[in-house]
């Protein structure tokens, strides 16, 4: 069911000094623009590496889900993993039928990434965060 690992989200009190760390002490090179996902309560910025990227959010708004993480984990920390999917609503039903947990019903939202997303409850994934993306169309390659 699941492709590849797309991201890991880092929680973070703030973006701009992550970001820094990344890029000034780890060498990242390619740091997208934060852009704002208001339907889930965050502030992202993506951070390209050569086999995955990270994605660094912080709350966004007075209803964000990271308030609380951050409550608990004020120097932030990882908060999910995303795979890609090749049909997220098949993923979907299949999960929901083998009686997983997934937030919000199971029903697909748009994410950082402009694609549809689902988030799987920790207690059914081994305690840990984990988003399903439909896989990107991406180029074919020359």
């Amino acid at each position: 069911m699941i492709g590849r690992l797309n991201h890991v989200g880092i929680a973070t009190p703030s973006i701009e000094r992550s970001a820094a760390l990344y890029r000034d002490v780890l060498g990242a090179c390619r740091i997208h623009p934060t852009v704002i996902v208001p339907d889930q309560g965050v502030a992202a910025c993506f951070i390209d590496l050569p086999n995955t990227q990270l994605e660094l959010i912080e709350p966004y708004g007075p209803d964000s889900p990271l308030t609380s993480f951050l409550s608990r984990h004020p120097l932030g920390g990882q908060h999910h993993l995303c795979f890609e999917v090749a049909d997220l609503r098949a993923a979907v039903a299949e999960l929901q039928r083998r009686g997983f947990d997934l937030l919000g019903q199971g029903v697909p939202r748009i994410g950082a990434h402009g694609w549809p997303i689902v988030f799987l409850h920790p207690r059914t994934m081994n305690g840990g965060l984990t988003e399903l993306m439909e896989q990107p169309k991406r180029p074919a390659e020359p």
